[in-house]
């Protein structure tokens, strides 16, 4: 095998470059129309006459089409391709907007939820894969990673300022809205729609891949395969206790965190001018995102202090989580909730990266596929639930109430990492 060659964008060929910049264009596109809705999205169903309860369920109903559709199209790209997968992820998408724009009945919104969802799992992993495979043709040898990073920095910046530009439309073109009878909020949903249909029409135009054939057979083997696929996991976790640790720990570290990123919008809005209160949630939202970003990038240096023990910088995390959670929800001040959610998003964001590190160290190679399988699963059941129950408590009590609640969750996540800790010593692994 060839040594790799060190990445640099001025050797690359002009294939390769134009390779990366066609990647990084769709992938700002594809996420600036996400962006666009997510940070008003919780308060348009707010708008619509949905309560905090039925605003968890939706999104309960999100993650649980995700997880039913991810699992058995896990592999569909690979055996159809991975652009007419996308493309019918933007199809799901272009159907959930439709339906969302145009009714504010619960089971209509529901449906429109679970197109969301399976459009997530169809664009999982497909053009991702499209894109390496391509720039190993075009470009044989190189480092791909660099490339890569490229492109999730594209994919950033769209979902960034999509959530800017999706908070600053309803502010800046709500009475026109008002005007011809519909939501200030559905101005933000029908850029979204254009810009999907952007999408759609670049994809088809400037992703090249050769056609594959079509096999049905592998689309319902797909769905035949996920009683087995959900057994092996869960057979393959029980024998591993420190897996199974791990992964309840993850379990109740969404069921406690999920309901502050979906409703501290609503939370946050009643402390801002009415004047530019969208505009606001939609720049708090792109440093949500940006200081989960940094939170990442800071998790090596914070391991370090643990001496790489990931299991105890784990533990650490969640416990420290726990406590910024508290603060949040103790926050009545517009700048002290700020200060304390990009401490807390900073947090979220540096927790992943030792989480993957054990559950990677733990498994072997034949087995990694089918673990990620049933983290993903897990990790979105613990997220639906958690919303559904604190979207009760928050509708008979408060949202502070339902996020303190969540953060007594997150110390007994702590608690199962420290276990997982000494299990791990004991193993000889970090």
């Amino acid at each position: 095998m060839a040594a790799e060659i060190e990445f640099s964008f001025k050797a690359l060929t002009g294939n390769a470059q134009r390779h990366i910049r066609v990647f990084q264009l769709h992938q700002f596109l594809d996420r600036f129309a996400m962006g666009l809705t997510v940070a008003v999205v919780a308060l348009t169903l707010t708008d619509r006459g949905m309560d905090l309860f039925q605003i968890s369920l939706l999104f309960g109903v999100y993650s649980i089409a995700t997880v039913v559709m991810e699992l058995p199209f896990g592999g569909l790209a690979d055996n159809i391709g991975r652009k007419p997968v996308f493309l019918a992820a933007v199809i799901s998408s272009l159907i959930s907007l439709v339906l969302f724009l145009s009714s504010s009945d619960f089971g209509v919104l529901a449906l429109s939820f679970a197109f969301i969802g399976l459009g997530r799992s169809l664009r999982s992993g497909t053009l991702d894969a499209w894109f390496v495979e391509t720039f190993k043709t075009v470009a044989p040898n190189v480092d791909v990673q660099p490339a890569l990073a490229k492109a999730h920095w594209a994919n950033a910046m769209g979902l960034a300022i999509g959530a800017v530009v999706g908070g600053l439309l309803p502010d800046a073109l709500g009475e026109l809205s008002l005007r011809y009878g519909i939501s200030v909020y559905d101005v933000s949903y029908s850029a979204s729609f254009i810009v999907m249909v952007a999408v759609l029409i670049y994809t088809i135009f400037a992703i090249s891949e050769e056609p594959r054939p079509l096999n049905p057979k592998a689309i319902k083997q797909g769905f035949a395969n996920v009683p087995s696929v959900i057994t092996e996991a869960s057979l393959l976790a029980l024998k591993h206790p420190a897996l199974s640790l791990l992964l309840a720990a993850l379990a109740l570290f969404l069921f406690a965190t999920n309901p502050v990123e979906v409703f501290w919008p609503t939370y946050a809005k009643p402390m801002l001018d009415e004047s530019y209160a969208n505009s606001a949630i939609g720049a708090l939202t792109a440093c949500y995102f940006f200081s989960i970003a940094f939170g990442a990038s800071l998790s090596s240096h914070i391991s370090r202090l643990f001496k790489r023990r990931h299991a105890v910088t784990l533990a650490a995390l969640f416990a420290c989580l726990a406590a910024v959670q508290v603060a949040l929800a103790m926050q009545g001040g517009i700048v002290g909730f700020i200060g304390v959610f990009i401490v807390y998003s900073m947090v979220l964001g540096a927790s992943e990266t030792p989480a993957s590190s054990i559950l990677h160290s733990c498994v072997e190679d034949r087995q990694r596929s089918t673990i990620l399988s049933l983290r993903s699963l897990i990790q979105q059941l613990g997220a639906a639930l958690g919303l559904v129950m604190a979207g009760a408590v928050a509708e008979v009590y408060s949202t502070p109430v339902a996020w303190i609640s969540g953060a007594v969750l997150l110390f007994i996540a702590t608690a199962l990492s420290l276990v997982l800790a000494k299990r791990l010593a004991l193993s000889g692994i970090s």
